[in-house]
């Protein structure tokens, strides 16, 4: 007799808020926008440097601002020489890495003033100079998270966001990409050339870079009007644009359909030297030269360009919610694998998050998605920011369902692009979508740390025909609110029966009447497998 089985399997579909904030010291201003003239040089490390900075004074009676610049010590960091305002020079202090300037009158609210700052030093870090894997000379910009203050006089706080414009002088056989759309290239005497870029959209200041080397450029056709460049090192030409281009085009086009159109006035993918993996500067994306093999780089180009839309676009208002641009980028980059991979792919990509977040959480099992007033920004990233947050937007879009998730991810990106956004405000655009209270949801899966243990054992009553499941939470804290579907499959040769159950008790049951013909076909023999 050929042995019938039953197969029962259990798939957790789950889920965020906002609290508390980051501890950094904000002020009643606002930048507006930054004008960066760095000059640099092949015979020293040393940069010199001046900053015009636009801010708005907020309230009236302000008499002071502060930027975030690293104060010089053990032959590195900056020195300030000279702070003005209209031409005429302003009081100062420069003392652990923070620029104080007193205003010459109290302001007016909402009064503009232009500060300018001129400066010199070696960067500790924040713009990395030295050799390419080919030995060649180079600069390039990393001030993730906190690090714009290293090289750049700045409000150094991600809500801070601002336009800004790079004047970069260097020698002559060097180029340079920026952030933005290039203004102008003028060949200088002394063998130097000066170059001009401008980023018209505001961005958080650790969005700023510059990459400066020997670069070969391609300008690819533009992609929904947006066109494509690819810098890489020179002898990488061929395989830098096997590696970035049509894995960029594919994304700007899938993204741009999910979400809204891509925000920027260009896109370049720039080989790098001195980073791992990638960073997502607006505009000029820079990626570690180790990655650059001749293969597409499929994943980590479609998490960075991401981040165009969700990080460098909408940006979150507090590094305690940092979720909002990893968790978003993983999660989008999850749908783009699918989308050119297909559907198993996408699975196995959640999968892998899945185990990573479960390792994590025996690691670190109370920390949630949302830091808890986060001070030490090296501690910003971990696995339940990416991971965890992609799954948390993965089991929204499975509760409220694709087409409500998509019109509420689209509505979101179009109020708070070019702007900073909250969970909070995320959730009430979720809701507005949905129709549906989430605050529950967003409070369990991104407030909360842990995740949930599920167990369960289940019973067939011949005389009834009916399946007796019990199911556990088994994780020593509260139990979570869960919907639960389980598969039933008599044999391979039937369908999957799916049946939901909203677990919300450290143990349930739940009873499950099978069809009259499964008695026949199993015999008395039910086996769990």
């Amino acid at each position: 007799m050929m042995r019938r089985t039953i197969l029962l399997a259990i798939a957790l579909l789950a889920a965020v808020n906002l609290a508390a904030a980051d501890t950094y010291p904000r002020q009643p201003i606002g930048a507006i926008h930054y004008v960066f003239h760095l000059e640099l040089r092949d015979d020293t490390d040393e940069i010199a440097g001046e900053t015009a900075a636009t801010l708005e004074l907020l309230e009236q009676g302000v008499t002071e601002v502060s930027f975030d610049l690293a104060s010089a010590a053990g032959g590195k960091g900056m020195t300030v020489s000279e702070v003005s305002a209209g031409g005429r020079p302003l009081r100062f202090a420069h003392e652990n890495s923070r620029l104080r300037i007193s205003l010459p009158s109290p302001s007016r609210a909402l009064e503009s003033v232009t500060v300018v700052v001129k400066y010199r030093g070696v960067p500790v870090s924040g713009l990395r100079i030295g050799a390419n894997k080919f030995g060649e000379r180079c600069f390039f910009g990393e001030s993730w998270p906190d690090k714009a203050r290293q090289w750049l006089p700045t409000i150094d706080h991600i809500s801070y966001k601002a336009t800004g414009e790079f004047v970069v002088t260097a020698p002559a056989h060097y180029q340079v990409v920026s952030n933005g759309v290039l203004v102008e290239e003028m060949d200088l005497p002394g063998d130097l050339r000066r170059t001009h870029w401008r980023q018209p959209e505001p961005i958080a200041p650790w969005l700023y870079t510059i990459g400066v080397g020997r670069f070969a450029v391609h300008h690819a056709d533009a992609v929904m009007g947006t066109p494509l460049e690819t810098w890489v090192f020179s002898r990488d030409r061929d395989a830098g644009r096997k590696a970035f281009e049509l894995p960029a085009r594919q994304a700007i086009e899938f993204f741009s359909d999910l979400v809204g159109p891509y925000p920027y006035r260009k896109l370049a993918n720039v080989e790098a030297s001195g980073f791992g993996g990638g960073m997502e500067h607006a505009t000029a994306i820079a990626y570690g030269e180790a990655a650059i093999d001749g293969r597409p780089i499929q994943t980590l180009v479609a998490h960075e360009i991401a981040h165009a839309w969700f990080g460098d676009g909408v940006t979150e208002r507090d590094w305690d919610e940092v979720w909002l641009s990893e968790g978003f980028a993983t999660f989008l980059t999850n749908l783009f694998v699918e989308h050119v991979n297909g559907h198993d792919a996408f699975t196995a990509a959640l999968a892998r998050d899945r185990d990573r977040v479960i390792a994590a959480e025996k690691k670190s099992p109370d920390t949630p998605i949302i830091h808890r007033n986060l001070s030490n920004l090296d501690k910003v990233l971990n696995t339940f920011v990416y991971q965890k947050g992609g799954w948390v937007l993965h089991m929204l879009r499975e509760r409220i369902g694709a087409e409500s998730f998509r019109t509420g991810l689209r509505t979101y990106y179009q109020r708070y692009l070019n702007r900073t956004a909250t969970t909070d405000g995320f959730r009430q655009v979720m809701e507005a979508a949905s129709g549906q209270d989430l605050s529950a949801f967003f409070r369990q899966w991104l407030n909360r740390p842990g995740v949930p243990a599920v167990a369960a054992t289940w019973h067939y009553d011949a005389a009834r025909n009916a399946l007796d499941i019990e199911v556990s939470q088994t994780q020593q804290d509260d139990p979570f609110e869960l919907p639960l579907e389980f598969g039933i499959r008599i044999d391979e040769t039937q369908p999957l029966r799916v049946e939901k159950m909203a677990l919300t008790d450290r143990r349930q049951r739940t009873t499950i009447t099978l069809d009259p013909n499964v008695r026949a076909l199993v015999d008395g023999s039910i086996v769990r497998r």
